[in-house]
């Protein structure tokens, strides 16, 4: 794959370089967002998919993000995978507030696990919706009054792996559940949360999207 990083840190742009160039993808690096702007252009030009930081300079608050709401504004089948250390609300609802095929928020941590990072990494290149699971607990942490409030533990647990893109056996196999459990887990949540019907791939996904929607203080930093 043809890949473009939008990241100010050298060190993390160099490591990530290295690691998807050891498997084989061609990457092209950018340290600041109006960089990364001004670089995909025409449609023809376009990479297999785009990973960008959230903070980037100058103010090092949300340019990245604004760029890649920006980005996927113009190429409505430009991929983009966030990555980023914070939950940042308002552009992140804003990103997935339409056809959300290839599209994913993962926090930094993830990079530690490589395996992890990759298999998100390659389900978003190939129109996927990956929401890291830590990005879904910060959601649901500081969620109010949107049904969410309803769900059992079990229930956000069954709910994180949903938003990691997980078929229901997949996440049976995680919990060490039988298969029935998780079906009936994944109907109350949607019946909890009230959803709207859509294609099964992505239902689901707007469970998670419901937090983003509700939940105005998301984006506040520490």
């Amino acid at each position: 794959m043809r890949i473009v990083i939008a990241e100010d840190s050298v060190l993390l742009l160099d490591g990530l370089t290295r690691l998807l160039v050891a498997e084989g993808h061609e990457v092209i690096g950018y340290t600041t967002a109006d960089e990364v702007v001004a670089a995909l252009g025409p449609d023809d030009d376009l990479p297999d998919l785009l990973v960008t930081d959230v903070r980037m300079p100058p103010s090092h608050t949300d340019e990245g993000l604004r760029a890649a709401v920006h980005l996927r504004s113009l190429h409505k089948r430009l991929p983009v995978l966030v990555l980023s250390q914070y939950v940042e609300q308002r552009y992140a609802r804003e990103l997935f507030a339409g056809d959300v095929r290839g599209l994913g928020y993962v926090l930094k941590d993830r990079v530690a696990d490589v395996d992890e990072f990759l298999d998100a990494l390659g389900r978003v290149a190939a129109g996927g919706t990956v929401i890291d699971p830590e990005v879904v607990a910060q959601i649901l942490a500081r969620t109010r009054r949107s049904g969410l409030e309803t769900l059992t533990p079990r229930e956000r647990d069954v709910l994180g792996l949903m938003a990691e893109g997980r078929s229901n056996a997949a996440i049976a196999d995680r919990l060490v559940v039988g298969l029935p459990a998780v079906e009936k887990h994944v109907t109350s949540i949607l019946t909890k949360l009230d959803l709207p019907q859509a294609a099964d791939d992505h239902r689901r996904v707007l469970a998670v999207l419901r937090w983003l929607e509700h939940e105005p203080t998301i984006g506040e930093r520490p």
